[in-house]
């Protein structure tokens, strides 16, 4: 961390994009839609006994890898209803797509909603096929996680390959900056605990790719963020790649997962083999 970096202006991206709620009312009225207008063709996969333990499960053709999107709120806030539509991109190709939600800190802590994702991707993977995983802002947070996750050690009957990709959009692989800004009220992170969490300090995973992406007009820190992890599990051996959504805030980045025509949904593609 650099003494000079204002850590709470880089990262509180709400004050960073004054019109994030109109931004997430969208989200909200386009996830309605789209459970709509899929209606008898989705369905809730629950993978623990909490009223947010759940799985939102939009399908595809059925056939090769799932994709799982994680959503963001910085663990403190939505849930995956607000994100039903970004399955759209990838429905539209074929491509079964899973949002899980999870337990919010301060209920709980960064570290037990790693191991909720960690619950969730096991039950996904009874359903026989692999998994490439995105995320955005704290999803790409748990994306990484998933990827660098020893399954064997989770569950001895988990393929130790369940997580072939990891596509972060924004994320955030390094927490300590986040100890001393208003953020850290809810997960109560300490020095320690942060970097327990941080997939950066993790042992870098043994196979698969990771992908981090950033807005291009987001803040300097997410920036390095993703290519920090970029560099430091490339020159580990892993496959990374860093890339931008160009002319995106922290909010829009994701968008492009709607639109079947997206590169984004290009790149998940590929990822899934399709």
């Amino acid at each position: 961390m650099q003494a000079d970096v204002d850590y709470e202006v880089e990262y509180n991206n709400r004050a960073r994009v004054p019109e994030n709620p109109l931004i997430m009312a969208g989200w909200a009225r386009d996830a309605a839609a789209y459970r709509e207008a899929r209606q008898g063709r989705w369905r809730v996969i629950p993978y623990g006994s909490g009223a947010r333990n759940g799985i939102d499960f939009f399908p595809g053709d059925g056939a090769g890898p799932i994709v799982v999107f994680i959503h963001g709120g910085y663990w403190q806030a939505l849930d995956g209803s607000f994100f039903s539509h970004l399955a759209g991109g990838l429905n539209a190709q074929g491509i079964d797509v899973a949002i899980p939600s999870y337990d919010l800190c301060p209920n709980v802590s960064v570290g037990d909603i790693i191991r909720q994702m960690q619950m969730a991707s096991r039950e996904l993977a009874k359903l026989g096929r692999p998994l490439v995983i995105s995320g955005h802002s704290a999803g790409g947070h748990l994306a990484a996680c998933m990827l660098a996750t020893d399954w064997r050690a989770v569950d001895a009957s988990l393929p130790e390959g369940l997580v072939t990709a990891a596509y972060a959009i924004s994320g955030l692989f390094e927490l300590g900056p986040l100890v001393r800004t208003s953020i850290n009220n809810a997960l109560k992170l300490d020095d320690a605990s942060a970097k327990a969490e941080s997939p950066l300090f993790w042992k870098p995973p043994a196979r698969g790719s990771l992908d981090a992406v950033v807005g291009g007009n987001e803040s300097a820190e997410y920036f390095r963020q993703s290519r920090t992890i970029v560099d430091a599990w490339g020159a580990a051996g892993v496959a990374t790649r860093f890339g931008t959504v160009p002319d995106a805030n922290h909010f829009t980045a994701i968008a492009p997962l709607a639109d079947p025509g997206s590169p984004v949904v290009a790149r998940l593609r590929a990822l899934a083999g399709r």
